[in-house]
């Protein structure tokens, strides 16, 4: 049996263990081991058990992943971003839809301090769609525009999967993360910009607020919310100006945490404790899905099928857009069944030598990637999302008005999505002023 048909039938066998429910690290892990014994023998499987895992965790960019996990544990339960949401509905509900553009923003603030999209569409779920509700909005306006803004938590560094996918396609984290920032701002505009033409079209779906704001309360209110302001820029304005490694600039994220939550006499030990917690058991599901990631990288690396594909289709000289296109909707398609980090860690091993022979950018295609798992978090029958604001709001709205609400958010995504596959001086613009 060649490894070509090795690989291939290791690829089917992934695919059943994953629509039984398999967790997706011990199903990486255990088709790659099971296709190294077959192809290597018990020696080789034995070997690579035992040295990539280690290999893989200690890596020293890695320890980038906890480091903004905890981050973003601690601007969170200190309760940085509280006022997060009531600073931008004082400056944006005068808007068409406003409370719901006004979401869209404080859950892209929020992302870009916790990098989890999950932990965004959480907090301000409990924030911002009874206020919507309350103001008679659609509800699936409402759970919508939760919904999808907390997606930017996967673009808007810093973004966790990025920092994995950089690692796999051996390309500068730092760029890479910075790759995200005008992707994630046109993400977030998009979102505000469809909502606005929605409601002005139809005002029924998201009333104007019929309230008296002064522009005393709208500075006001900033000074509630410097301490985020404060932690991004201090992460993304040293990765961008060279001063710190992506890594370092986690460790002091970290540690800008712990110093303004500590300022504003929020750190307690319960906080403390609630926040390492929370990173441990982030940092320990990543890294065995990552795990098994690196296993299946190696398994595809000895059957030889990526290699293989590769060569395929450089025998019909397949132009770079049209491969991305390809890609796109395989990469939709099974985002609407497979978790964020699994799809990409499943796919990316077979996809890179394929990208490669057609000379695509693997930071842009990184933007890519990290938009496709984006769409996946809020598309039908997993949307991670969408079960998080599922759960917030309980019996209030439907899970299917909720769906049928966050259609709008998707199809605006395919529109950025094409965006940045027309142009992809979007990603690359800030990453090329680095050199």
């Amino acid at each position: 049996m060649s490894g070509i048909v090795v690989g291939a039938a290791g690829i089917g066998v992934l695919l059943v263990l994953l629509a039984f429910r398999i967790p997706i690290g011990f199903a990486l892990g255990g088709v790659a081991v099971g296709g190294i014994l077959i192809l290597r023998g018990p020696e080789a499987a034995f070997g690579v058990l035992t040295t990539q895992p280690y290999s893989f965790i200690a890596h020293w960019t890695l320890s980038a992943v906890p480091m903004f996990l905890l981050m973003g544990s601690i601007a969170y339960h200190a309760g940085l971003t509280k006022s997060l949401y009531q600073a931008a509905r004082l400056w944006l509900s005068w808007m068409p839809g406003g409370l719901a553009v006004a979401s869209t923003a404080a859950s892209a603030g929020f992302a870009a301090a916790s990098g989890s999209s999950v932990a965004t569409a959480s907090a301000m779920g409990r924030i911002a769609i009874p206020e919507m509700l309350r103001y008679r909005y659609d509800p699936g306006l409402a759970t919508g525009s939760v919904a999808a803004a907390g997606t930017l938590g996967s673009l808007i560094p810093p973004s966790i999967l990025m920092v994995i996918y950089a690692i796999f396609a051996e390309v500068s984290v730092s760029k890479a993360l910075m790759a995200g920032i005008l992707p994630g701002l046109l993400s977030a505009v998009m979102f505000a910009l469809m909502i606005v033409i929605r409601c002005s079209i139809n005002p029924k779906l998201g009333p104007r607020v019929e309230e008296t704001v002064t522009w005393g309360e709208r500075f006001t209110v900033l000074r509630d919310v410097w301490p985020l302001p404060a932690l991004i820029l201090g992460v993304v304005g040293g990765i961008y100006s060279g001063a710190f490694t992506a890594t370092e600039a986690a460790a002091g994220g970290a540690f800008l945490a712990f110093v303004i939550a500590a300022f504003q006499r929020r750190l307690t030990w319960p906080v403390i404790k609630a926040s390492v917690i929370d990173s441990l058991h982030g940092t320990a599901a990543i890294f065995l899905i990552a795990v098994g990631g690196v296993l299946l990288s190696r398994f595809m690396a000895f059957s030889g099928l990526p290699t293989f594909m590769g060569e395929w289709i450089g025998q019909f000289t397949v132009h770079p857009v049209l491969l991305i296109i390809v890609i796109s909707v395989i990469f939709i398609f099974l985002g609407c069944f497979l978790d964020s980090i699994g799809l990409m860690l499943l796919t990316i091993p077979i996809l890179l030598p394929m990208l490669d022979t057609v000379g695509a950018d693997l930071i842009w295609f990184g933007v890519l990637v990290i938009k496709y798992l984006e769409i996946g978090l809020v598309t039908p029958p997993v949307g991670m999302n969408v079960y998080v604001i599922k759960a917030v709001v309980g019996n209030t709205v439907s899970l299917e008005r909720i769906f049928r609400g966050i259609s709008w958010f998707v199809l605006t995504d395919i529109i950025t999505l094409a965006l940045l596959i027309t142009f992809p001086a979007i990603s690359l613009f800030i990453p090329s002023l680095m050199d």
